[in-house]
């Protein structure tokens, strides 16, 4: 089975993709909510600062010290995070600033800075606070935040001697401040990182214990029942399957333990019916087929001992014994040959296996039964392989197996016809090929299942009693092979034997099952 198929594969995948989506989505929200928390923080702390400029130099502007207010505002203007101040008037002429160059200039009324209050004709004389910052990058690539502070006109200033600020006028100039926020980029920065950097280390830590916990509580004992499924199929109804959890699945594995154990005993039961059926049909038969000519064989007996019993016996009543004799003598082979029969069909094991020419084993079964060939007026076709064709085998039995099949093959051409035999012995296969054909009236379909059943036969003659093909069967069966036939009526028939080159391996367990059923 490919990995990606399997069901621990498929679970610890998705497990993976949420916890990627849910994680990656909760990061992604910290970050954001970390951020914006920290931006809101920064604009704060940056409006704080600009009141206390706007307070710290309110004493030197309303006393018209410009000195204290240049040397003020050049102080706060050094200290670390700060890129500049500035003080506007309301025309936006620079009264001050800590940038060298920039008092007596002016700044475009339509700029970022000054478009919040100066879009509409009239400026506007109040800010809220949330509107007084703009954030914009500096010539050396960092951000900033600018923070304007309107400076309005209170009583002491439009009281006092030294200013000409009329009380009609609001604001009398606005006070820029702005700040770095290179420093709270890197701190951004390294807070996205390490949060994304902890949540790969939780999905991996997650994924490696949730893999853990679906290998030994789902793939494991998934893989025991498929183990326990093949052994019962293979015949090993004796398996149980070790899972002692209290889950669904161990709720499963002990309902398959307990399935098997039911199977077995119903198995056991089974067989020991068969085995009596099997007995009861096999004595039945036996009794049938050799009750016939040992009835003959008591009737004829009879006849001769009574004849004997006359003093005189004339020349006819002689030929009438050797008649009945001779019936007597052939009735008794009959039995004999039943009796044989049934001890080859019989016989499971054993033999003189060794190294054989199959070429040879054919050519000698063809010999034996060259003279029916001739009788009957059927031609022979053979292709013997060329190559490789010694098997591990008993001769003996492999002819015995052929010949019954040459026979039966003669036997289905009356009149005549074809009888085709082809090996293929292809060097390197594992396996030889027997095809044995005729052009005979073939077998009928509804009879194919049963051709190899014991003391089955289509033939008419009483003195046949079916256990040529069932013979055959059981040799191929003993030699580790295999035999299908193929068959239409009036087109032929083809026998298919598969046979192993060497001994095959035996399956001491199974060899052990069987025996036990059949015993």
């Amino acid at each position: 089975m490919k990995f990606t198929r399997l069901l621990s594969f498929r679970l610890v995948c998705l497990m993976l993709t949420v916890m990627i989506v849910f994680f990656g989505l909760y990061t992604y929200i910290n970050i954001h909510v970390h951020t914006s928390h920290l931006m809101e923080n920064v604009h704060l702390s940056a409006n704080r600062v600009s009141d206390v400029i706007k307070r710290s130099t309110h004493y030197s502007m309303l006393l018209n010290r410009r000195d204290d207010l240049y040397h003020t505002i050049q102080t706060l203007g050094d200290e670390p995070g700060m890129d500049g101040i500035r003080i506007y008037n309301k025309r936006g002429e620079i009264m001050f600033s800590t940038t060298p160059g920039e008092d007596g200039t002016s700044v475009d009324l339509q700029a970022e800075a000054c478009y919040v209050c100066h879009a509409e004709e009239k400026p506007l004389e109040a800010l809220p606070i949330t509107k007084r910052s703009r954030i914009f990058s500096s010539p050396q690539g960092h951000r900033v935040m600018g923070v304007i502070n309107p400076i309005m006109n209170e009583p002491g200033c439009y009281n006092a001697e030294c200013h000409a600020h009329p009380s009609t006028q609001a604001v009398l100039g606005v006070l820029d401040v702005k700040m770095s926020l290179a420093q709270v980029d890197t701190r951004v920065a390294e807070s996205r990182t390490r949060m994304i950097s902890y949540a790969v280390l939780l999905i991996v830590i997650v994924t490696i214990l949730s893999a853990g916990f679906i290998f030994f509580m789902v793939h494991s004992p998934v893989k025991k029942l498929i183990a326990g499924t093949q052994e019962i199929s293979s015949g090993n109804l004796n398996h149980e399957i070790d899972i002692q959890s209290s889950d669904e699945i161990g709720h499963l594995a002990q309902s398959f333990n307990l399935m098997t154990r039911n199977l077995s005993k119903a198995q056991d039961h089974l067989c020991q019916m068969e085995k009596m059926a099997s007995v009861g049909k096999l004595s039945a038969t036996v009794a049938h087929e050799i009750n016939n000519p040992l009835a003959g064989v008591l009737t004829y007996t009879k006849l001769v001992m009574r004849m004997l019993k006359k003093e005189r016996v004339t020349s006819e009543e002689k030929k009438s014994v050797e008649k009945y004799l001779t019936f007597i003598k052939s009735e008794t082979a009959r039995c004999g040959d039943i009796v044989k029969n049934l001890l080859l069909f019989s016989k499971r094991t054993g033999g003189d296996f060794r190294h054989e020419s199959l070429d040879t084993i054919i050519e000698k079964s063809l010999q034996l039964v060259n003279h029916h060939l001739e009788i009957q007026g059927i031609t022979l076709e053979k292709v013997l392989c060329e190559e490789d064709d010694i098997i591990f085998c008993d001769a003996n039995q492999l002819q015995q197996a052929f010949i019954a099949l040459f026979v039966n093959s003669v036997e289905a051409m009356p009149k005549g016809g074809t009888l085709k035999v082809k090996t293929d012995c292809k060097k390197g296969d594992d396996t030889v090929r027997i095809a044995i054909s005729d052009s005979g009236h073939g077998i009928p379909e509804e009879v194919r299942p049963n051709i190899f059943d014991p003391f089955f036969s289509t033939k008419k003659d009483e003195k046949r009693i079916g256990l040529g093909l069932s013979v055959v069967y059981g040799i191929i069966q003993r030699h580790g092979g295999a035999i299908d036939v193929q068959s239409e009526p009036d087109k032929g028939t083809i026998f298919t034997i598969t046979l192993p080159r060497q001994e095959p391996e035996k399956d001491e367990k199974r060899v052990e099952l069987i025996e036990e059923a059949v015993a």
